[in-house]
């Protein structure tokens, strides 16, 4: 890979693949603006070397999201910010090539065009024709064979930017000699780019603890449970392969369930062998918390990605909290958290100072871990 320090990058239009994705509360504001700041490095650094910039990022709900990110932004780095609707249009592209250098744009959310998804090389050419000079600071989503990450870099010279490289150095050391014994806790909603990690984590770590999401579709699957299954044959499949028998593998002895996790509807606690059809699992038990903490106090090295219950929700927030606290408390593992659900709990419950390195990615960094080949960084040469 080639670094921002390789180059000058006066007098160029720089496009930077950003994750400006971050979670908002009810009231409308940004919980945790750890992704915006990650960023900033690079931003300073292009614009101090004399570039113009355009910011690429995806957006899950880009009305609410965009005016907020633009605001952030524009406070951080402290001058005007340009939005951009289109960056395929050619009249967007006249407009920001004839644009002093030192200038800023951001780009409307990138994922609401399907071509960016399929990685359609037509429109990753188009889109390219904003700029002449790519910078990847997304890790978080170099697991995505998206045509801003991994087909924009085939068209106009490519580079990784700051806080990319220092996810690549530290996870790299993670990935190759870990220390152990090596806990792996794997939460969150994400079941499908998760549930492809597991078999890999197996070989590798000593210790496997699951959350609610993922425990509730395998046990379900297994046939442990009944439920309905939300999720594809293939899927199903790779969850058939997991191996329940094998003592790295750590699943919850009681979990919290409901018929339906929001309002005045009721909450038990449930041995997984006793739940009901109309239920699902939103957290784990106070059982299950005891023996996952033990678990995490015998490492030397903790992986962490996904919240272990519905943590949106105050009444399944509990099990999240307690596993939290005893991997604070674990004072001789390094510790290492990702995605964005769990940087945004971090933030709440203002652990992050104890964490030795956040990463901007989840199942990006799952995947890296895990060995799996991310086509973000295949693009940029790594």
């Amino acid at each position: 890979m080639k670094f921002l320090k390789d180059s000058q990058f006066n007098q160029k239009t720089v496009l930077v693949r950003c994750d400006f994705n971050v979670s908002i509360n009810k009231n409308g504001t940004i919980i945790d603006d750890f992704r915006i700041d990650s960023s900033i490095e690079t931003i300073k650094h292009l614009l101090k070397d004399g570039a113009k910039v355009v910011l690429i990022t995806h957006l899950n709900d880009e009305e609410k999201i965009l005016p907020l990110v633009h605001s952030r932004l524009e406070e951080k780095i402290k001058q005007k910010i340009s939005l951009i609707k289109d960056g395929t249009n050619s009249k967007t592209q006249s407009e920001v090539k004839k644009s002093s250098f030192g200038s800023v744009f951001l780009l409307d959310n990138i994922r609401k065009y399907k071509e960016e998804i399929d990685n359609d090389e037509i429109f990753a050419r188009n889109l390219s024709m904003l700029g002449n000079t790519y910078v990847n600071e997304a890790f978080s989503v170099c697991h995505r064979n998206h045509a801003s990450i991994s087909g924009l870099p085939q068209f106009i010279p490519s580079y990784a930017g700051y806080q990319l490289l220092k996810e690549v150095k530290i996870l790299s050391k993670a990935r190759t000699d870990p220390w152990k014994p090596l806990v792996v806790i794997i939460g969150g909603a994400k079941v499908e780019s998760k549930i492809k990690t597991l078999n890999s984590f197996m070989k590798i770590a000593d210790h496997i603890i699951l959350g609610e999401k993922l425990v509730n579709e395998i046990l379900i699957i297994k046939g442990i449970v009944p439920g309905r299954i939300s999720i594809s044959s293939e899927l199903a499949q790779k969850i058939n392969q997991v191996e329940l028998t094998s003592p790295k593998l750590h699943l919850p002895v009681d979990v919290l369930v409901s018929s339906n996790p929001k309002g005045d509807f009721y909450v038990r606690v449930a041995g997984t062998g006793l739940i009901r059809k109309d239920e699902d699992i939103y957290d784990i038990g106070p059982e299950t918390i005891k023996i996952y903490s033990e678990v995490i106090k015998t490492a030397k090295m903790i992986i962490w990605s996904g919240p272990l219950g519905l943590y949106e929700e105050k009444k399944f927030r509990k099990g999240t909290e307690e596993i939290a606290r005893a991997i604070v408390m674990n004072h001789d593992a390094f510790k290492i958290v990702g995605g964005g659900d769990t940087g945004a709990f971090l933030s709440d419950f203002k652990i992050k100072g104890a964490i030795e390195h956040l990463s901007t990615g989840g199942g990006a960094m799952l995947n890296f871990l895990a060995g799996e080949e991310l086509p973000g960084l295949k693009a940029l040469g790594y």
